[in-house]
Order: C-alpha cells, then structure tokens, then sequence
C-alpha cells in the first residue's frame, strides 16, 4: 500500500499541541478588544427595568420576525491543486506487515481500512494515518470471523464500520463494528426478492455481451463480428427454460472466440464438508459386493496418523451404519469434518475379526494435498534412485503465494547438497508469481560466509535470506503445463537456464479477470495480451521444448516416468 502527497507535506507535530495549552484564553462572551478599567469616577450603568416595566408590545428583534430565514449558504472548499512536480518523490510505502485489498479511508481521513487475506481467512484491518496518534501506526485487526467480508465503508463520524459477511447461507448478512471495541453487531435486515427469470435472463445475456465487448483483449474478437454473434444467439437465450440453459448457451457463444480463460460459471454456492477418512478403495471389489476394501492409505491422513487401518482391511461400519452395496459413502461423512468418527475395521490376516478405530475426519482439500505430497515425495525418491543420489527434484503445481512458500520448502538442505535439480511444472496450473519463481533458479551465488566454529561455508545469499538455488537445473513440462506455468517456461528458456525436457506447453496463456452479473453468475474475460519478448502472441502458441519426450502409455503402472528419465540423464551429463 503507497501513499502519495498531492502537495508538499508539512508534517504535525504534538509540541504544537502542548504549546498551544499556554496561549491566552478569553472568556466565552467577552469582547475581542481590551476596555478601559472601571474607576470611582465612572458612573454606573443604568440597571435593567424590572420585568413589570417591560413594555409587551415592544417589537422583537428583526431576526426573531423572521423564523423561516435562510441560514448562511456554506462555503464550498476549494478544489486541491496537485503539485506534479516532484510528485514521485512524495511516494511512500505504508509499512503494513501484510497484503492489502480494496483499501478505504475514513471521512476524518486518520484512518486507512483494507481487507488482508491471512492463513487462508479473509478479515478487516485498520492503520493509522493521523500523525498526532500516540501509539506508533500498525495494522489493527479488526474482525475475527471466518467469513468474507467485503462493500464496507464508514460511518459519517469514521467512528464505526458496516460491511458485508459471507461464511454461508445461513450465517451471511450486514454486520457493523466500532473500531474502538472492535466487537461486532448484526444489522437485522429481511428482504425477499421476486425474479422473473423471463427477465432477467436477457439482463444476464446482455451483461454478459458487454463485458466481453468492452474488455477483450483483442479488439477484432480473433477474426469473429462480435456483434453478429449476439444477433445469431439471441433465439437461443430468449429458448432458455432454466439458469443451467442459459449458462450453457453463453458459454457456446464466448467459445466462437476460441480463446483461452473464458467462460460463465454459475453463482457461488457453499460447499458440502463431506469428511474423507485418507483411505482409498479397491473399487472392483466394492462394485462385486465383497465390500469396501482398503487399497491405500494416504499417508499423514486420519487413517494413518491416528487408527490403525492398513491395504487389505475392510471397513464394515461407520458411526454403528453398516456399509451395503448400495450405501453412498458420501452421505456417512457428510458434515463429519473434524467431528469424533468410529469405524467397524475387519482385519486383512483374519475378516471374521473386527474393532473399532477412532478418528476425525478432514475436508477434500485437504486429503488432495496430502496425495500430492504423497506424489511429490514419490517423484523425488525417483530422481534420487536414477540418479545416484546426485540430483535433486522439485514441483510446482501452481503459480500462486503457497506454491512460492512451498517452493522455498521443498529447496532445502537435501536438495541444496545435490549436483543439480530437475524442475517439475508439469501439470501446473498457473498464477501469477512466474517472475518470483524464475528469480529463486537465476540468482547466482559470489561469496561465502563462515561463522566461528562452522564445519562448512554458506553462500551469502541464502545465509542473508534470499531465497536462491545457484545448482545447476533442467526444467521438464507437458501439454498440461498451463498460463503461468507456460510463462515460467518462457522465462526459464530466454534466460538461459537449461533446456527444457516433455512436451510442448499447452498454449493458454493470456491475463485473466472476473466481472459478476446480476444473478450472481461470473463472467472470466481474458482482458490483456501476453507476447515473448520477439513480439510474438503467447495465446494459442504452446512453450517449445528442446528435448522431446512422450510418455508411453500404463508406464505410471509400471512404475516408470521417461520424461523424468530424459532429464535425469541430461543434466547429468552437464553436472560431470
């Protein structure tokens, strides 16, 4: 968050404040200009008439005649005129600790509100910016809750805050919170809506159109009359009988486009938390009626960490319901995440045994992490056996802030102490952090610091910090490898880092954004144009590789991956 001083800033200083509590004082009343003293000579002021010698008829002053006058028209402020020159060097970075969205200012202008996304919850946070404060500014959290909040604003006074919360559909609605208690207090408010979906689908259509009209990154709409398309589609949206019909056919119009990131999706609904145990099943065993079968257990899962379930045990029961051919698993563990689950277990040695094991199950998301995990351990133990133990190995699923943070992780010591490092980004799905990432591979290392007593010297740059490899690397990608993954790539091979091993990149790589609609729905527009630096469109053009390697197929069954092969016995012929 920057902060930038439209006029040369005079700063405030409280010594003002305490100097300006011995400046002289005049009594509420009293004259402005000093009056002679009163001596003996003076003649006294005639005393006011007794109130039976008030006259009633007097007329009464001028203004008590007239009630409905007018007050004074304010004065309108002066528009601020910005000083230009010099203005870049009146730029300051407000040292806030953390990211920074949708920032607001209070009408007093001493307070800065924004919303920070911190350990995956989203919540309010206020600075200072009143220089007089007595405490020294920082980000104040504000709330606490784990919904989202988003249209706050404040009050008149910048004494108070509403705003809007989403943690679901049964606990959304309009809150306000001081900032001084910081307690917050539900605004009670009902409403019911009425839609005419006759109507309102054609608002939705022509939203839809719009958006993309105005904000395609390419003005000629790749080679299609954007226009006409609208005029052919129309009979197809005034046909549409549900929400998913309409939908269906906006996204058959974006698709004449061809272009990548784009598309309606439907308005956010809250998730299902059904519980997942971190097993895995034999499901041909399942689908003969001989039960549910443990083909495997995720490793750090629920099952493995805290039962005693092992391949081959059957789960006979959960929470005392049986498990038949027909039961939905799902419907078991809906709403379990987190909550005590006791499960029937009959041992692979000997079925006719069972017990019980209990545990508590963890969301989707989570279990898809630790299988993940799982895979990248697995890919990493397999560079180290083809290898010698010579390489090193990293992935990176994605292009966000986690995956950098677990990037940063996975370059630990092991692989710091390896000849080189093999960089997987196949299937990564992209981001935006392709420059950071990129960074970490392209540094190098120009000094070695050794403290007192050490039996080994560190590079300066990772003892001070910096997140840098300095090894020797190849990068290996797929058809799968997309947006900023395919920047990553771009990257990797103009720089020079080392050659690139898989399959051509699939070509989808434009910068993307979101525009909401009036039902809710989501209109991603792909609104700005990514080139290399030879000038050239990146959309639709897959990242070349230089050493091409097709995967054959059931080679995962086998246990084998020849892309990884191919780059294993490349960089170490480089790193001899």
């Amino acid at each position: 968050m920057a902060r930038v001083d439209l006029i040369p800033h005079v700063p405030a200083f409280r010594e003002d404040q305490f100097r300006d509590l011995f400046q002289k004082q005049t009594t509420p009343g009293a004259p402005t200009t000093p009056t002679k003293p009163e001596t003996k000579e003076t003649t006294p002021a005639t005393p006011p008439a007794a109130p039976s010698e008030a006259k009633p008829d007097a007329p009464k002053p001028e203004a008590d005649s007239k009630p409905d006058a007018k007050p004074a028209p304010k004065k309108k402020p002066e528009p601020v005129k910005i000083a230009f020159e010099g203005i870049h060097e009146r730029l300051t970075l407000l040292p806030l600790g953390l990211g920074a969205n949708s920032p607001v200012i209070s009408p007093d202008g001493k307070t800065l509100l924004f919303s920070s996304e911190v350990a995956g919850q989203e919540n309010l946070y206020t600075y200072s910016l009143d220089e007089l404060a007595r405490e020294p500014a920082s980000a104040r959290q504000l709330t606490s809750t784990p919904g989202s909040k988003s249209s706050y604003h404040f009050s008149p006074d910048s004494k108070d805050i509403v705003y809007l919360e989403s943690a679901g559909p049964n606990t959304s609605g309009v809150r306000t919170i001081s900032i001084d208690s910081r307690t917050p207090k539900p605004i009670a408010l009902s409403a019911a809506i009425d839609v005419n979906f006759d109507h309102e689908k054609q608002v939705v259509f022509d939203e839809a159109w719009s958006t993309l009209n105005l904000h395609f990154f390419d003005e000629k709409f790749n080679g299609h009359n954007w226009s006409a398309l609208r005029a052919e589609w129309q009979p197809y949206i005034l046909g549409s009988r549900t929400p998913v019909e309409l939908r269906r056919n906006i996204n058959l119009l974006i698709g004449e486009l061809n272009a990548s990131h784009s598309g309606i999706s439907r308005p956010a609904q809250a998730p299902v938390r059904v519980g997942r145990l971190g097993l895995r099943y034999q499901r041909e065993a399942f689908k003969n009626g001989k039960g549910l079968i443990v083909r495997e257990v995720v490793p750090l899962g629920p099952a493995a960490v805290e039962a005693s379930i092992h391949p081959g045990d059957r789960i006979l029961s959960i929470n005392g319901e049986s498990i038949e051919p027909n039961t939905n698993l799902d419907s078991l563990l809906e709403d379990q995440v987190g909550k005590r689950t006791v499960l029937s277990v009959a041992t692979a040695a000997d079925l006719s045994k069972k017990h019980e094991v209990i545990l508590r199950p963890i969301t989707v998301q989570v279990e898809a992490g630790l299988l993940y995990r799982a895979w990248v351990a697995d890919r990493r133990a397999y560079v180290e056996k083809i290898s010698g133990g010579k390489l090193g190995y990293v992935h990176i699923a994605a292009m966000g802030d986690s995956d950098l943070n677990q990037l940063y992780l996975d370059l630990d010591a092991q692989n710091q102490s390896r000849k080189g490092v093999v960089i997987d980004i196949r299937n990564n799905n992209g981001g935006y952090v392709n420059g950071r990432a990129i960074d970490v591979f392209s540094r190098r290392n120009y000094l070695l610091m050794t403290p007192r007593d050490a039996t080994a010297a560190a590079p300066t740059r990772q003892a001070l910090g910096q997140r840098a490899l300095g090894l020797p690397t190849v990068l290996v990608t797929n058809e799968s490898t997309l947006s900023d993954g395919e920047d990553f790539t771009e990257g990797y091979h103009t720089l020079q880092l080392g050659k690139v091993v898989g399959n051509p990149t699939a070509g989808w790589i434009i910068f993307t954004g979101g525009q909401r609609l009036i039902d809710g729905s989501q209109v991603r527009v792909p609104g700005f144009r990514i080139r290399d630096t030879r000038g050239e469109d990146m959309e639709m053009h897959p990242r070349p590789v230089d050493i091409e390697v097709d995967r054959p197929l059931g080679e995962t069954d086998a246990g084998k991956d020849a892309q990884l092969e191919k780059a294993v016995e490349f960089l170490l012929t480089t790193t001899k």
